[in-house]
């Protein structure tokens, strides 16, 4: 399909706030959230199919069903189908219209669609990354928005380069406008970079380039160091510290174990052992983690070699709602909404909002709703580590009421019938608790042998 010819398509009607589209947002009518608290929107994994359309043979909706039947295709999308350009601008939209006052935005990658390598190129997938950047800074013309890369944000995909390269240019000269002159020279060397969030607040965003340690990746087989990300890394957090600074982490594919696969990390477990030796040397410094990639909402406890957590880790979903045909499960598309301590960066809330496509896609209009509130869905005090930690014992309890919302909310309340037998429960906790090798290994010894005596 003609993929460079459909992404023109996209931009004119940026900036045009479409009636219906812009929803109140405050739980049960409430008002927005005191002055003192901060706030930042998370979007990820946007995967724009330009080729969407609505049309009588549904094997030709859309590029990424892969010649697939689309299964029910409407204005906004399908689950065999990446995200129609309507559905992104509709989720941007609705954070523009929410009435929500925000600090900035992390945008955490992956913007191309999921087709075959011989339907992109460079060229192509630099056009979908310009077209979702010029999307956004034409609806929020006044946020900072600090993006991380993603490992379809490259062509052919997953093949992020440890050298400078056309893509690390190109996106460097589309960010200009967010970033600084040393963040954008980071960023064309190796697809990474630091900011503060600005000059007055004492907040750093490290950008990591975590495609680098992602398996799939030839270019960076066999190095232990890939563009020295880990020595740039260990360097930024120690100047953070002598500064007293706090760090937020974004990235695309996240640390830690997959939550529905057994004993399998999502980037090399050599490389995740490294990451998370320098997470946990700093972990003082970094107040929060950010992640995409799996498309699902999932949280995460990184805790000390002693067992004490430290660190709080997200990884936000999807805004596409596509599936492979072979899949039962997949994510109604979502935005996230976090709250801070402005003096010291500490995260208090999130806010998940979601669209049903289902209903979209029958009233011909997006009603994007609050999913849940964190702390009210769970009734904890904050998303502090020692709390989420006492969070995921809870969820480990046989027969847990607070496991079956989680497990419900990991797929966007997709399908609230889904039943996660024992096995899939020990590999959800044991994702949440166990981040490094011993420690995963340990907790489904724990928990999976007392299921299965």
């Amino acid at each position: 399909m003609a993929l460079l010819g459909a992404l023109v398509c996209c931009l004119l009607v940026a900036g045009h706030g479409r009636p219906g589209l812009g929803l109140s947002v405050a739980p049960g009518g409430s008002p927005g959230p005191a002055p003192a608290v901060g706030q930042f929107w998370h979007v990820t994994d946007l995967h724009l199919d330009p080729t969407y359309h609505i049309t009588d043979d549904h094997t030709k909706v859309c590029a990424s069903s892969k010649g697939a039947k689309a299964s029910n295709p409407g204005p906004f999308g399908d689950v065999l189908c990446d995200s129609p350009y309507d559905l992104i601008l509709s989720a941007f939209d609705f954070i523009k219209n929410s009435g929500q006052e925000a600090s900035f935005m992390i945008w955490t990658g992956d913007s191309p669609p999921h087709v075959p390598v011989y339907e992109l190129s460079t060229d192509k997938v630099i056009s979908v990354i310009a077209n979702m950047t010029a999307t956004i800074r034409s609806l929020f013309p006044n946020l900072r928005v600090f993006p991380a890369l993603g490992n379809h944000d490259y062509w052919p995909q997953d093949q992020l380069p440890v050298v400078t390269s056309k893509v690390y240019n190109a996106v460097a000269d589309l960010w200009k406008p967010w970033l600084d002159e040393e963040a954008i020279r980071t960023l064309r060397k190796g697809g990474f970079y630091s900011q503060k969030v600005s000059p007055n607040l004492n907040l750093r965003i490290i950008s990591l380039n975590t495609n680098l340690y992602y398996p799939p990746n030839i270019m960076t087989l066999n190095e232990t160091d890939p563009a020295n990300q880990f020595e740039w890394l260990e360097n930024t957090l120690n100047t953070s510290q002598q500064n007293k600074e706090k760090v937020y982490i974004i990235a695309h594919i996240p640390v830690g174990y997959l939550p529905y696969l057994s004993s399998t990390t999502a980037m090399r477990e050599f490389h995740n052992e490294k990451l998370i030796d320098i997470f946990r040397k700093y972990s003082s410094v970094i107040v929060g983690q950010f992640y995409g990639h799996t498309h699902r909402d999932s949280m995460m406890v990184l805790s000390d070699q002693k067992g004490s957590p430290i660190n709080s880790l997200f990884v936000a979903p999807a805004v596409t709602p596509v599936k492979s045909v072979l899949q039962k499960q997949t994510n109604n598309p979502g935005v996230r909404l976090f709250q801070y301590d402005p003096h010291d960066y500490k995260l208090l809330d999130m806010l998940q909002y979601y669209l049903n496509l289902t209903d979209a896609n029958l009233k011909g209009e997006s009603d994007w709703k609050l999913e849940y509130v964190l702390t009210q869905t769970y009734s904890i005090e904050d998303l502090q580590p020692k709390t989420l930690y006492g969070l995921a014992k809870q969820f480990a309890i046989l027969g847990s009421e607070q496991f079956i919302k989680y497990y419900n909310y990991y797929f966007v309340s997709y399908d609230s019938s889904v039943i996660c037998n024992r096995k899939c429960k020990a590999y959800q906790i044991c994702a949440i608790l166990g981040l490094d090798h011993s420690s995963y290994v340990d907790c489904l010894k724990q928990h999976y042998i007392k299921y299965h005596p």
